[in-house]
């Protein structure tokens, strides 16, 4: 996978199995680390316990305690215990501390151990464990990285099949289409057919199907999600530019701005001309579109009559009075894979499409 360009989704699907599988073994690593350091803990304390023991047999029999050096030391004192356990073993501070009956009036002998040797066992173990860990979560990330890979290769080869056809079919159609509008464009000349019925529906006919082979062609071209450095405001005046002469009764206002942002130039003119295109066909009579930008954000206004369900228009059924949901749906796929925010504000005085760049 590496060098290979993923979609944002194919790349979304990759991170989320990547992640729950990494963090669910790396949460049993850190527990069995934690379990682990836990009982060879114990077992440590235990043979401090032990040792001890064995120092006051010594001490008992006379025997000699140069085996034990500085770290042992002990005292023979009178204490009164309510009631004595044998097992009685304290850590106090840097110490370990235990009482070993001495003689039958009370007096204990008081034994008393450095915790230096503990310590640093303890601190071994502690860096055998992180190392063993460490070595652990690299091997599960490489293991859970292949294992990401082979889970979204199906995906990636359904869509990519998908695609294919879908592309296929594009370019089967492109024939046709352009036919179809070549000869539109003859008829339109005779004036038999000026103002016919008939032909004008005809003509948007043609006009929405030609649309919706551009949006296809741009959402399924490779380059389409290649980041460049782009200025907006280049973009709006080319869409702009050509939605003048679709819409004479529109009145466009927009001022010179300077808005640079990486995205894509096709992509974003194709979401820009969809948007545009809403916001001159279902406008008011003589209505107005306004462009204009806040900080890094793009705003389209129009005084069309608004939007009933605006949660709604980017949903690819969904086909409401004043929008269509199959451009708008594009549109979404086209934001999503170039992280561009999308935001609509609507009422009965217009629609505000806002373009948040990230």
């Amino acid at each position: 996978m590496l060098g290979i360009v993923l979609k944002r989704y194919e790349k979304i699907a990759f991170y989320k199995f990547f992640f729950i599988y990494f963090f669910s073994v790396a949460s049993l690593i850190f527990i069995a680390g934690f379990l682990y350091f836990t009982q060879m803990k114990n077992q440590y304390l235990t043979s401090e316990g032990y040792s001890m023991i064995e120092y006051a047999r010594d001490i008992k029999m006379g025997s000699s305690l140069e085996r034990y050096k500085e770290e042992y030391n002990y005292k023979i004192e009178k204490v009164f215990f309510n009631i004595f356990n044998i097992d009685n073993f304290l850590h106090i501070k840097k110490e370990f501390i235990k009482y070993i009956p001495f003689r039958k009036d009370g007096i204990y002998l008081k034994l008393i151990k450095s915790t230096k040797s503990f310590d640093n066992k303890v601190k071994v173990l502690k860096y055998k464990i992180y190392i063993t860990q460490l070595l652990l979560l690299i091997l599960f990330g490489f293991i859970s990285y292949i294992l990401a890979q082979n889970a979204i290769k199906p995906l990636q080869d359904s869509i990519s099949t998908l695609d294919k056809f879908i592309k296929d079919l594009i370019h089967d159609l492109n024939t046709p289409i352009t036919a179809i509008k070549l000869n539109m464009k003859l008829l339109e000349k005779e004036s038999y057919f000026k103002n016919n019925k008939a032909l004008i529906r005809v003509n948007k006919g043609v006009h929405s199907i030609s649309e919706l082979h551009e949006n296809l062609t741009i959402l399924l071209q490779e380059e389409t999600f290649q980041i460049d450095k782009v200025n907006v405001f280049n973009i709006v005046d080319e869409v702009v530019t050509m939605h003048k002469m679709l819409y004479p009764n529109i009145n466009f206002i927009f001022e010179d701005f300077t808005l640079i942002v990486k995205t894509n130039s096709k992509a974003l003119k194709q979401i820009l001309q969809n948007i545009i295109s809403n916001a001159c066909r279902y406008n008011r009579k003589d209505g107005f579109v306004k462009i204009y930008i806040k900080g890094s954000s793009l705003y389209i206004q129009d005084s069309g009559k608004g939007i009933d369900n605006p949660e709604k228009i980017f949903e690819r059924l969904f086909s409401g009075e004043n929008s269509s949901g199959i451009g708008l749906d594009i549109v979404k796929r086209l934001a999503f894979e170039l992280k561009i925010n999308i935001d609509v504000k609507s009422s009965s005085s217009g629609t505000i499409f806002i373009l948040e760049f990230t």
